[in-house]
């Protein structure tokens, strides 16, 4: 089975410094000018509708239904390498990369996102990783490698805690026992609570 590093793309660094300071042989300059005043406007309109208009004119790939919570960063470089599949959620101040600057390499590799996903706020996702259908990943976390459907990802790197079918069947569990197990005090995070933010933006 493919790895996220089995689809990155390697490209040797043309110039005598490290990549990113011979960037502009990498990108078009005037097309990452554009893209960084749209990818500005995507951080902050509060319009679903616009933000998926701004990300499909930048090449990404937006099923119908997506939401795209404010400050949610699409990389600025190869927007184009993003795909996010129907009704996912990429949540508060998010953000999904599509290349690494190195010494003396940059790499390049496309992020999907399958329907209905979650990615919690802050999560920074790295390029080459698939988010598979239903799967969440917890606020903060660093995605460093594929997230199978329907499974539960936290931490810095993200590793599974759990499935959401799981945590949905233990949420009506525990509703229909009607009793509540937690002892006073008790902090513990249901890995089910990804944590996108409640600032996700309206649709208008």
């Amino acid at each position: 089975m493919d790895s996220r590093h089995d689809r990155i793309r390697h490209h040797p660094t043309a110039g005598p410094g490290n990549s990113l300071a011979d960037w502009t042989r990498a990108r078009n300059p005037l097309r990452v000018a554009i893209s960084y005043v749209a990818v500005w406007l995507i951080r902050i309109s509060p319009s679903l509708r616009l933000k998926r208009w701004l990300l499909r004119r930048l090449g990404a790939a937006v099923g119908p239904g997506v939401s795209w919570g404010l400050e949610a960063t699409p990389d600025v470089f190869w927007p184009d390498l993003i795909t996010v599949e129907r009704e996912a959620i990429v949540g508060y101040d998010a953000t999904i990369l599509c290349h690494e600057f190195l010494q003396d390499e940059y790499r390049t590799g496309e992020v999907v996102i399958g329907e209905r996903a979650m990615i919690g706020a802050g999560a920074i996702v790295l390029p080459g990783v698939e988010i598979g259908a239903n799967a969440r990943v917890a606020a903060n976390s660093l995605v460093t490698r594929d997230v199978p459907p329907g499974t539960t990802v936290a931490g810095v790197p993200a590793e599974p805690v759990g499935s959401s079918a799981a945590d949905d069947a233990s949420a009506e569990s525990a509703g229909d026992s009607g009793a509540d197990d937690s002892e006073p005090g008790d902090d513990e995070t249901d890995p089910g609570d990804v944590g996108v933010g409640s600032a996700d933006g309206t649709d208008v």
